[in-house]
């Protein structure tokens, strides 16, 4: 099995060697594309021996699909920039290089687990958000709106044990913030695709999600962090639908 790990970076220069360096050892290429870093983002990438290429931002989706058909290998392990594999994971793709991958699935899940505020996050809907990274680059695309992208695969899937590790804030106003930022996105994607938002919606979705994340899911067992995640994820929630339903109004 040869991999290429792709990357999709804008000034990550914070983030980026800490991903290159637990994912390095299993790639045999890594390609960084860039949408326009003013930073030492590249400087980190050329450390690791990185292929850099540039690309206007397309959003998620298109970056990501840009860059896998930039990658030259048939396995491909996508990253964000702001995360890493744990030591369990790096021990499982090393198994998987060395079966002869014609019989191997099409692609790998695998858990995601939040660093948030000084605590790995185990419970609530965060933890373990398994999400498919290792694919065979002909059998996969990423699809979805402005925001959380989703990647489509073709075939047999299956899990892995071992952690992403994802350091996603780095504050509890970092997480504020990019929670409206992503509110107006999904509404605007949302509204383009003909979606509606009712005067009861806002409420009754952010009482489901903080009910679902908080109670049903056990978040209260992360303490702190558990109510502070339950809380600004209602939030926002809750923005995505009043800002759907006042963009409704005025698209009328």
């Amino acid at each position: 099995m040869k991999i290429s790990l792709c990357v999709i970076t804008l000034n990550e220069e914070s983030n980026l060697r800490r991903c290159l360096s637990t994912a390095a050892g299993l790639a045999d290429e890594i390609l960084v594309l860039d949408s326009g870093s003013s930073d030492g983002t590249e400087a980190i990438a050329r450390e690791y021996g990185a292929r850099w290429e540039t690309q206007e931002w397309l959003g998620f989706v298109g970056q990501k699909n840009r860059a896998l058909e930039l990658a030259t290998h048939e396995w491909v392990l996508s990253l964000d920039a702001d995360e890493a594999l744990s030591p369990l994971l790096i021990e499982e793709l090393k198994q998987l290089k060395d079966v002869d991958d014609q019989n191997l699935p099409v692609a790998y899940r695998m858990p995601r687990c939040v660093f948030y505020d000084e605590k790995w996050i185990r419970h609530g809907d965060w933890y373990p958000d398994r999400l498919v990274r290792l694919f065979r680059r002909e059998q996969a695309k990423y699809t979805g709106g402005k925001v959380h992208e989703r990647l489509e695969v073709e075939g047999q899937i299956a899990t892995l044990k071992g952690d992403i590790e994802h350091f996603s804030f780095i504050d509890s106003q970092d997480h504020r913030e990019r929670g409206q930022k992503y509110a107006q996105l999904w509404a605007e994607s949302a509204l383009e695709k003909g979606k509606r938002s009712t005067c009861l919606d806002p409420l009754s979705h952010a009482a489901y999600r903080w009910l679902r994340g908080y109670v049903l899911r056990a978040g209260f067992l992360d303490g702190a962090q558990g109510w502070n995640i339950a809380w600004l994820s209602t939030r926002e929630v809750y923005l995505k639908y009043r800002l759907l339903r006042q963009m409704s109004r005025n698209h009328l």
